[in-house]
């Protein structure tokens, strides 16, 4: 849960095991290397109950420790009280950001902005498309693009 002070972000994507925790772990390191991640609040969900509990793909911890990235994280679904206590909620694609306008919608003094990360990305790939389905080149993808987008989040948030 974020806190009420400082910056936070959630990531999101359909299952919370490929793309969002490697965009938590992307960004996570990269606040950590900025020295600003004590200011951050930095986690990521789902929009479905399908993996909740469950570690990221296989590929995605193959991908992140590929680039010296650990990350511990265990798969969960964004709650209600997420749209109230997170500043952003970045998430993935197009039916992400629909199922979560929705659920934004039902929720009373809702302050989550909820934004595609690809919109952040400096070469306008603003869909950040499931490997789930894909090759390890797929997640190798997904990773540049979170690099990308993270930044410019982190450089416009600093």
């Amino acid at each position: 849960m974020a806190s009420t002070s400082g910056k936070s972000v959630l990531f999101v994507c359909l299952g919370n095991i490929c793309r969002s925790p490697i965009a938590e772990a992307v960004f996570r390191k990269m606040a950590t290397e900025s020295g600003v991640v004590d200011k951050w609040v930095i986690d990521s969900g789902a929009t479905s109950d399908w993996n909740i509990g469950s570690a990221p793909d296989p590929r995605s911890l193959d991908c992140l420790k590929k680039h010296g990235i650990d990350t511990n994280h265990r798969a969960r679904q964004v709650t209600k009280e997420d749209f109230t206590t997170f500043e952003y909620i970045l998430c993935m694609d197009d039916s992400n950001k629909r199922d979560l306008d929705r659920k934004a919608s039902g929720i009373k003094n809702s302050k989550a902005k909820i934004e595609l990360l690809g919109s952040y990305d400096p070469e306008n790939q603003g869909v950040i498309q499931d490997p789930y389905y894909g090759s390890e080149k797929d997640f190798e993808t997904v990773y540049e693009q979170c690099v990308r987008c993270c930044r410019a989040f982190l450089e416009k948030n600093s």
